[in-house]
């Protein structure tokens, strides 16, 4: 492995595409290392921009967009952070000679849940939850008896809970339609306008709900020595969005190994190195598989304080072809999601108070404005045990005050 210097003609030079908070320490790491980063999203001064060695404001689903800032830049490295990307062009990048991470075919994939869906359960055979693909509301009004109520409706291509509804009434199937249909994320034209195998732009997947006992992300880094699972990671979500996280979760030995079983499946068949996100349910004896992202996961922001290396370093290991003899666990430890609602610039109080916490850290993701409801910090902790950690980073989310001013 040979790595050059940034800005001059030896540079290894990387080109995020997404650059929010978990592009933010994808691009610290990798200038930790001496690449020459480059940052691209939809909006100005995201949090990544803010640290790479330059930028550019592009529509990743518009091919053609997306094409330009490749030819470009020359990147000898591309790296997916976000689903929402054109995946036909990014094929037809690969194609040309320039890396994807891990692999164009992963990005397609898992762009939308029709695609991983149809892969795990029906070619891999792994246990999901019951699921119908719809195309319209009078398609899911009629799969909906099928699955049982309550029934999740989710679109094939979002994130952050984005559009997900919980429908437990008949007569709100129509409704949660509408809602996925408003925010999903659809493509838009130029070449590479595709939505990673999904049937049809309006596609929503319907699903029974599964009455697990918690559910987890596991870690799994491919790299050039094989694949490493790191100790799962339990989560709480709100309306399909990641609150808290914590490492590890408890499991019994026979669980975690059904787990690190279906994780290897999921992975070796998306293929390509770097670290990839396998959501994962726990229902009594049973493991079944939910999802999966072929990148570093929002969940894993508690690797940052329970690791030596955290899911971001070892993403950027991986991908570069760097070795990972070993992943030291630093103890029993939280994350805690700070968000804000309302519009304005985030501006943070009582940060000094918040870190006067023993065993505390914190994140400030410096995205440039809110609108609505966004995550804008994450707590992080480490306790002696589970219990106290997440005490902890709940304590420095909850001192921590966000004013949003015009």
């Amino acid at each position: 492995m040979t790595i050059g210097t940034p800005l001059t003609a030896s540079a290894t030079r990387a080109l995020l595409l997404g650059s929010g908070e978990l592009g933010k320490e994808v691009a610290i790491e990798l200038q930790r290392l001496g690449i020459e980063v480059i940052a691209c999203d939809r909006y100005a001064d995201a949090p990544a921009m803010q640290v790479a060695h330059r930028s550019h404001v592009v529509d990743m689903l518009d091919g053609d967009a997306l094409r330009a800032v490749i030819e470009r830049e020359h990147p000898h490295l591309v790296i997916p952070e976000i689903e929402a990307i054109a995946t036909e062009e990014l094929t037809a990048i690969e194609e040309s000679g320039v890396r994807v991470v891990p692999r164009a075919y992963a990005t397609r994939m898992t762009m939308d849940r029709e695609g991983i869906r149809r892969l795990a359960a029906e070619q891999l055979g792994l246990l999901t939850s019951p699921y119908r693909f719809v195309e319209s509301a009078d398609d899911l009004v009629a799969v909906a008896p099928e699955l049982g109520f309550p029934v999740v409706v989710k679109p094939v291509m979002s994130s952050s809970g984005r559009g997900q509804t919980i429908v437990r009434r008949h007569q709100d199937l129509v409704s949660a339609w509408a809602h996925a249909q408003a925010a999903g994320r659809g493509s838009h034209k130029g070449r590479g306008d595709t939505r990673g195998g999904a049937r049809h732009a309006n596609t929503v997947i319907a699903e029974g709900f599964v009455e697990f006992d918690y559910e987890i992300t596991l870690l799994t880094v491919r790299h050039a020595g094989g694949t490493t699972f790191l100790d799962p990671i339990g989560h709480l979500q709100v309306d399909g969005d990641y609150r808290e996280s914590w490492q590890p979760q408890p499991m019994s030995v026979g669980l975690l190994e059904e787990a690190h079983e279906m994780a290897r499946a999921v992975t070796d068949a998306l293929g390509g190195w770097g670290v990839f996100g396998v959501e994962l349910f726990v229902a009594g004896d049973r493991v079944l598989f939910s999802e999966v992202s072929p990148r570093p996961h929002d969940t894993g922001l508690v690797t940052l304080v329970s690791q030596d290396l955290s899911e971001f370093a070892l993403h950027v290991r991986a991908i570069l072809g760097l070795p990972i003899p070993h992943v030291a666990r630093l103890g029993p430890s939280a994350s805690c999601a700070i968000v804000a609602e309302g519009v304005g610039v985030p501006v943070f109080h009582r940060a000094d108070e918040a870190l006067a916490e023993p065993g505390s850290d914190v994140r400030l993701f410096g995205k440039p404005r809110v609108e609505g409801h966004r995550r804008v910090a994450v707590a992080l902790a480490r306790g002696k045990t589970l219990a106290d950690a997440r005490a902890i980073a709940r304590t420095v989310a909850d001192t921590i005050q966000v004013e949003l001013v015009p």
